[in-house]
């Protein structure tokens, strides 16, 4: 299969433009700034993935917010001047928020045909304004479909999307993902794309047990909850019965080997396979490990996962750069700030 090249070693920026309470202009101007960008291109990564809310863009009625772009403009500058490319996703658009703390529905968008052209619309201009940099700048549809049963209605969007976009972006890469939160397991599901410019996206928590110790969003998960890793399968799965297995992701798939690089690589063997057929590029834009786990557990997976995903030429980027329960940059100790990113 073919690799996404220059989106090899990222890092993502949520808690910036997305995912936020605080949408006062103080936090935009403050929360990243260039010198996030000069500091992540001196770890040596190659990209940021720059999670972005509609919110940001366009009023409820969809009037466009001018000023919400100039923090994306300032972004794309920022990676041109430090080497470093961008990704810029779309983590919700109006009508559609993979957010559990958002009690929304979650099938509505992918039945209705107004919230789609939305969506289109705020595609074409994203496209538009910067689909001439496509050195610079990848475009992800939208973060974390979760509904199985909208996969085909999905692929059926998505597919339309592509089109939109390369009306003003010929050049780009495209990115998309599945369902199940974007489990690499609905890889296989994703739509065939005839367009040497688009990559299949999945995101890795796994064991989610582990990566999401003690999360407070986490339905069933006790807050004073620790584990380490590496453990046994065994012990993963006995501690992921406190939670639904929907929550508990793919831990119960299957005969798994004992977690390392081996289990990775089982759990991603459906997703390499059909981007085999399809020569077609693989990215994980979500991994990580909460802060709640102890540093050499969260090196240990990064090591574990990050080796499979050189072994294959699967692109990724790390959750989190800053705070958002996940930042490398909220780690104390700097040397281990940079032993992690060294493993990513």
């Amino acid at each position: 299969m073919r690799t996404l090249n220059g989106y090899m070693h990222g890092v993502n920026l949520g808690g910036w433009l997305s995912q936020t309470a605080d949408t006062s202009k103080a936090h935009y101007d403050n929360f990243i700034t260039e010198e996030d960008i000069a500091y992540i291109a001196s770890l040596g990564l190659d990209h940021v993935r720059v999670p972005v809310d509609y919110t940001l863009l366009e009023e409820e009625d969809g009037t466009p917010k001018t000023e919400g772009y100039s923090y994306l403009d300032n972004c794309v500058t920022w990676c041109r001047t430090h080497g470093i490319r961008m990704i810029l996703d779309l983590h919700k658009t109006y009508g559609y928020s993979f957010d559990p703390l958002d009690k929304t529905d979650k099938t509505v968008f992918f039945r209705d045909a107004a919230l789609q052209e939305r969506f289109y619309t705020l595609w074409k201009i994203l496209a538009a304004r910067y689909g001439g940099a496509p050195e610079l700048v990848a475009f992800e549809l939208l973060n974390e479909i979760i509904e199985p049963e909208v996969a085909e209605a999905w692929n059926q969007i998505a597919l339309h999307a592509i089109a939109e976009i390369r009306v003003f972006a010929p050049e780009s890469w495209i990115i998309f993902g599945g369902v199940m939160y974007n489990n690499v397991l609905s890889v296989p599901m994703l739509a065939e794309v005839n367009d040497p410019k688009v990559a299949y996206t999945f995101h890795s928590y796994e064991p989610l047990i582990f990566t999401h110790q003690g999360a407070y969003w986490v339905d069933g998960m006790p807050s004073d909850f620790r584990i380490a890793y590496p453990n046994t399968i065994e012990n993963y799965r006995e501690s992921s019965k406190m939670l639904s297995q929907e929550l508990a992701g793919a831990i119960f798939e299957g005969d798994l080997p004992e977690v390392g690089p081996a289990f990775f690589e089982a759990l991603f063997q459906p997703a390499l396979k059909i981007a085999e057929e399809r020569d077609i590029p693989l990215y994980c834009g979500e991994y990580g490990v909460i802060d709640l786990a102890d540093n050499v557990s969260k090196i240990n997976w990064a090591s574990d996962i990050c080796t499979v995903f050189d072994k294959y030429g699967i692109g990724r980027a790390y959750w989190n750069y800053k705070e958002k329960d996940y930042g490398i940059v909220n780690i104390p100790d700097q040397n281990v700030q940079r032993e992690l990113a060294a493993k990513l």
